[in-house]
């Protein structure tokens, strides 16, 4: 693994490149610094770029919010959020698992995330005990965002009615403005503790790169990705075949300074990103 102070190196190298956003792009609440900067680098070279997130709502919701921290969509090719895939499976019920699943739905997340299930087919009940699946897109806005025991009672309670859980959102934790939080996948790895059954939607899945690669036009060889998490989004670029950057932000900010214990950790789980980087700067 390569240790570069920056990105250029890398964009000469490859001809299009599969980007997270929280965590490389922004924190949530803002760019980081530098970061809209290397994409508009990228676009001046012709290099296309396409941002593979697991946010657990629609794509075109992520790309409002971008818009908002001020990243122009012409900066990138095309987004795709596990929320878009989720909603997409949801919809067709093409798979088999998503086939056999209800129509009453419980929803344990909060109403921001709601878009990810509007206009489909589904009845919201509102106790676990009235519904045939639980959709977990992360904590909720009435219980803390970083203390995973407040909802110990709700996991429970659809643990009793054995409902399938659908995790539109594998990550466990992302920083927020600086500061660590839950997410869906950390109640869904705690349901499964519980005996539950988890359908887990977006990276590390490598079924989520193949729309990627189709927005890109190139083979998977002249692809890198980019991410801060090794569990998702370096594990993901793996199993799908992929290069891939490891950005030493976001929730692995403590090892940027460090780089023996992020080779340590990095051969610890399984994996060989072709490069580090302390953040998605020049």
């Amino acid at each position: 693994m390569q240790h570069l102070s920056g990105f250029a190196p890398l964009a000469e190298r490859y001809d299009g490149f599969v980007i997270d956003l929280w965590g490389v792009v922004h924190d949530g609440v803002t760019p980081y610094e530098g970061a809209v900067a290397c994409l508009e680098r990228l676009d001046a070279l012709g290099k296309p770029a396409v941002l593979l997130s697991n946010a657990p709502r629609r794509a075109a919701v992520a790309q409002k919010g971008m818009r908002a921290m001020g990243i122009p969509d012409a900066l990138y090719a095309g987004i795709l959020t596990s929320g878009e895939v989720t909603h997409i499976m949801l919809r067709d019920r093409t798979d088999p698992w998503f086939a056999a699943l209800g129509r009453r739905m419980f929803h344990l997340g909060p109403e921001r995330d709601r878009n990810i299930f509007a206009g489909l087919d589904l009845e919201p009940v509102a106790h676990p005990a009235a519904a045939d699946f639980v959709l977990n897109t992360g904590p909720d806005d009435q219980r803390s965002p970083t203390d995973i025991g407040e909802y110990e009672p709700t996991l429970r309670d659809c643990a009793a009615a054995r409902l399938p859980m659908v995790c539109a959102n594998p990550d466990l934790e992302v920083i927020r403005g600086g500061v660590a939080v839950i997410c869906a996948g950390a109640l869904a790895r705690r349901y499964e503790a519980l005996g539950g059954k988890v359908r887990w939607i977006g990276k590390p899945d490598p079924a989520v790169y193949g729309p990627v690669l189709k927005m890109l036009g190139l083979p998977a060889g002249r692809v890198l990705a980019l991410g801060d998490a090794l569990r998702t989004d370096i594990a993901g670029a793996a199993a799908a075949g992929i290069d891939a950057c490891w950005v030493l932000g976001g929730i692995h900010h403590a090892w940027r300074e460090d780089p023996e214990q992020a080779e340590a950790e990095a051969r610890a789980a399984g994996l060989s990103p072709v490069a580090c980087i302390p953040a998605f700067v020049w």
